[in-house]
Parts: structure tokens; C-alpha cells; sequence
């Protein structure tokens, strides 16, 4: 390892800055465009040692936990809070055209609709006990080292009140010295905690738990790797005009304002569709949403998030009938021949994308598509196939679900022209 000065020239995909040097590209995180450093470098990597020359993006982070200069306090949840916002959404939006360029996707996309402080409803916690007490917080970026915190500015000001008292879960939980994952999910009725964790729990661990969550005001449910402990009352969320109560650990868009700012758009792109397709659709998220103006028949893979749906939607008030199909889109997914009698598509898959499922829609006559997607570059492997089948892009819309991070969430309205 070699003490360094280095002159960043650009931003990496993950938030990093790259130097250029005679022996190849360094990546330094927590440094800009612009910025004069001098840094550690091994094998490519560079550990921040000092800015002799400060980006002109450069500006103070808000958060205490970020950054190199907090040492041993450092979070590694956030990789961008000291850009300044303009380039920072210059940035983001960038991710989203560079991976169109690189399938040869000539699109106009739309400006990032930002995030908001404060706005992270879904957050995963690192817990761990020592000998000092138990720790809960993020793990420090590229380590196991569980840094504590005691705020967080992009989680909901409930999640932050409540630190206190998921400390003190994390504490009834860790019942040796591994480490394990507290999620949480503040929801209309209370926090739900999923616990994922390397370890067993005696049914004298399982008792104290309860009696400890019993205690605790503002829980609604606790579960330990996929078994519900106890539930004070469903954890509710709701989609559009339904409720629904969402299974243990299942997924859930981390913020309640993107998630409403995907679901806009997404219905009113199939707002006219009599019957609608809903692929990987989860607990309901856009299904239920679609469902107040068609018929919509959801797929999924995951059993309790497709019971979650059905309870849901045949308990609701003033939507139109839903359907349910448990299926593995990866493994099978729906045929183009089983496409013909829809209007609208809507589809939302995990990070990996849906190709083998994009084939079967690009041969479909569907008139028009929503796609969303986590990922750019898989969602534009799966819109160049779409686009191949016929279909035209209309409008890209990247949104900044999670703030000052690498991560962007994308959505994707197409139509089939009519012949």
C-alpha cells in the first residue's frame, strides 16, 4: 500500500470516484470530480487520506455517520451525502441513460424525481452482541463492523424515535455473539420486525421475547427467520385505496412516497386497460392499485405474498375482480399465447430482470406496458427486447427511491403501435 496523490476524474457506478494513473484506474470512495486527494492505494482501491483540493460539488454531508473523517463511526449506508443535489441528480439520471446508451436505446428520459430525507420506511439493521452491550446499526462500508447509530436522516422520524426501543429488541434477540439482520418496516399500525438471523432459538428464548415485545408500545409484529413470535395487531399498508397485511420479511418498496409515485404512473398508463396482467407482482403493490379501474389478474412466485394479495383484495370495497396465480416466471413464465386477452401489462421484477419473460411480451399483442425495475442495466437488456418485438418507448422516469446511494428505481411506459 502506497500514499498517493491522485486527481478524480470521474464518478464510478457504485459512487466512487476514479483517478487515471499510469497503472490503471483507482477507485477512491467518499471523493468527487474535481477533488485533489492524497489517498492509500492497493491493488486499485484507494483508502481517502486527505482533500488537498475540494471538488467544486463538494458540500457538507448531514449525517455524522458519514464519510471517512468519522473513522470508526462510519456508515456505510450512504456513499453520496457530500455531493452537492444538482450534479448528485445529473448523476443519478446518468446511470439510467448510460445503461439504455450501452444497449443502443436512443430515449429521452426524464428528469430524477427525487428523494427525500427522512423518507425510508423499510430499513435493515446490522445487530450484534459484545461484551460491552449489544450494537445496533449499519455495517462500515466494505466490513463487518457494526457501526452504532443513533440517527439515521434518510429512515421516517418514527423509525428514528423508536431506536431506542429496537435496541433493546436487538438485545432480547442476541442470544450469542453473531451477528444478524433486524428489519424493520414502519407500517399504518406499528413496526413490523423480521429478524434474519445464523442462530436457534430455545423455546425459553422464543418466551422472553415475547414478554420483551409485549413491552414495547408501537410493535405490531416480531418474527424470527420467516416464524411470526407475536402479533399485537397486522402490520397494515396500504395500496391505493386497499389495505393490505404484508407476510413476514416479504417485500416492500422502502419508500411509501416513491411507491406512490410508481404507482401513478403505472396505472395511469393502463388506466383504460379492461384486463390487466400483473407479473411478479408481490403483496399487491400495483395490482391493487390497477384494480380500482380493471380486471387484473396477478402472478407471482411467492405463497404468502399472493395469499397476502388475495385477503386483501376479497375483503376490499369498490375494486374490480383480481385474480391470483402462483407461478415461477423465471422457470415458466407466461407464455405470449396466454397474453392475448389482456390490454395492459404491468411487470416488476427483481434486480436480475425478466428476460425470458420480456421474450414472451415482445411477441405478445398487448397494446401497452409498464415496466419497473431496480436496475437499470437489466431492465434495459429486457427493453431492448421489447423494443425488438415491436414495441415503442415512450417515456422513462428514474426515481430516487434510495437517497444517496448508487441504487435508482425506473419506470418504463410502453405502447404497440396499431397496425
Amino acid at each position: 500500500m502506497s500514499a498517493q496523490t491522485l486527481d478524480i476524474a470521474k464518478l464510478g457506478g457504485q459512487g466512487d470516484g476514479i483517478a487515471e494513473t499510469a497503472a490503471g484506474q483507482v477507485f477512491v470512495p467518499f471523493t468527487l470530480p474535481g477533488d485533489v486527494i492524497t489517498a492509500a492505494v492497493d491493488k486499485g482501491r484507494g483508502t481517502l487520506m486527505a482533500v488537498l483540493t475540494p471538488s467544486p460539488e463538494r458540500v457538507d454531508p448531514p449525517c455524522p455517520h458519514f464519510g471517512p473523517d468519522s473513522n470508526d463511526a462510519q456508515c456505510g449506508g450512504c456513499s453520496l451525502q457530500h455531493m452537492a443535489d444538482d450534479a448528485y441528480r445529473d448523476w443519478k439520471r446518468g446511470l439510467v441513460v448510460s445503461a439504455l446508451e450501452s444497449r443502443g436505446i436512443k430515449a429521452e428520459v426524464g428528469d430524477l424525481v427525487g428523494g427525500a430525507q427522512h423518507s425510508r420506511r423499510r430499513v435493515v439493521f446490522a445487530a450484534r452482541r459484545t461484551e460491552t452491550g449489544t450494537v445496533l446499526g449499519f455495517n462500515k462500508a466494505q466490513s463487518h463492523q457494526i457501526v452504532p447509530v443513533e440517527s439515521c436522516v434518510v429512515a421516517t422520524a418514527r423509525i428514528n424515535a423508536a431506536l431506542p426501543a429496537l435496541k433493546r429488541m436487538a438485545a432480547a434477540v442476541a442470544i450469542g455473539k453473531e451477528a444478524f439482520r433486524l428489519t424493520v418496516v414502519d407500517t399504518l399500525s406499528g413496526f413490523d420486525l423480521a429478524v434474519d438471523a445464523p442462530f436457534k432459538l430455545t423455546e425459553t428464548d422464543r418466551l422472553r421475547i415475547i414478554a420483551v415485545t409485549r413491552k414495547e408500545a408501537g410493535i405490531a409484529r416480531l418474527s424470527f427467520n420467516g416464524e411470526i413470535l407475536i402479533e399485537k395487531q397486522p402490520p397494515q399498508l396500504a395500496f391505493g385505496t386497499v389495505t393490505v397485511n404484508p407476510p413476514p420479511g416479504g417485500f416492500v418498496q422502502a419508500s411509501e412516497t416513491a411507491e406512490a409515485i410508481m404507482g401513478d404512473l403505472v396505472t395511469g398508463h393502463l388506466r383504460k386497460a379492461k384486463r390487466v396482467v400483473d407479473l411478479f407482482s408481490g403483496s399487491g403493490t400495483f395490482t391493487l392499485r390497477l384494480a380500482a379501474k380493471s380486471h387484473v389478474h396477478a402472478v407471482e412466485s411467492e405463497e404468502a405474498a399472493l395469499a397476502a394479495l388475495d385477503r386483501a383484495a376479497r375483503h376490499a370495497q369498490g375494486i374490480k375482480p383480481v385474480s391470483i396465480e402462483r407461478r415461477d416466471l423465471f422457470r415458466r413464465p407466461v407464455m405470449f399465447s396466454e397474453l392475448k386477452t389482456y390490454q395492459g401489462l404491468a411487470f416488476d421484477p427483481p434486480r436480475v430482470g425478466a428476460e425470458a419473460q420480456a421474450r414472451e411480451i415482445a411477441k405478445s399483442v398487448i397494446p401497452r406496458i409498464a415496466a419497473v425495475s431496480c436496475n437499470p442495466v437489466t431492465l434495459a437488456r429486457d427493453l431492448e427486447i421489447l423494443i425488438a418485438g415491436g414495441y415503442k418507448l415512450l417515456s422513462i422516469t428514474p426515481i430516487d427511491q434510495f437517497l444517496w446511494t448508487s441504487h435508482v428505481e425506473v419506470v418504463a411506459l410502453l405502447e404497440r403501435p396499431r397496425r
